[in-house]
């Protein structure tokens, strides 16, 4: 089942009202809300480490945008659900790319990996998902 279905599915949309167009238009959109949504999880769960710094809130910003999938494939390690060896098999990327990621030699990674890591990170953190998309719904004009 694609992505895209799924986010359908937790947010109560039957995506076989929509064209292929439409559907990939609202993937984006929820992929971006989704990411939005994330980041402010994750600058919560580091305001400490943030406050330590003392650094404003754009050098925040700019922490958590470019350590975003560092952060991400961190929770899903959390989960001992899945290994560094484990992530990339399920990205289809070598174990080194991951790695780079995870250690912050790379925070410039592609959209397709991204993607998938996230997809992942969905799989361990279903009711994180979930919780934010009836959030972004509810919050937004999106399926009005």
């Amino acid at each position: 089942m694609a992505a895209i279905e799924f986010l359908c599915k937790d947010i109560g949309v039957d995506p076989r009202n929509f064209s292929k167009e439409e559907l990939l238009f609202l993937e984006a959109e929820l992929f971006f809300h989704v990411c939005n949504e994330l980041k402010l999880l994750f600058k919560e769960n580091y305001r400490n480490y943030f406050r330590l710094l003392r650094i404003n809130p754009e050098v925040e910003e700019e922490m958590i945008e470019s350590n975003f999938l560092r952060y991400v494939i961190s929770d899903i390690l959390s989960t001992e659900a899945y290994t560094l060896s484990g992530i990339a098999l399920y990205a289809r990327v070598p174990e080194e790319v991951v790695y780079e990621l995870i250690s912050g030699n790379n925070t410039n990674p592609s959209l397709s990996l991204a993607r998938k890591i996230i997809e992942l990170h969905k799989s361990v953190r279903p009711d994180v998902y979930r919780k934010i998309l009836l959030k972004v719904v509810k919050e937004s004009q999106l399926l009005k």
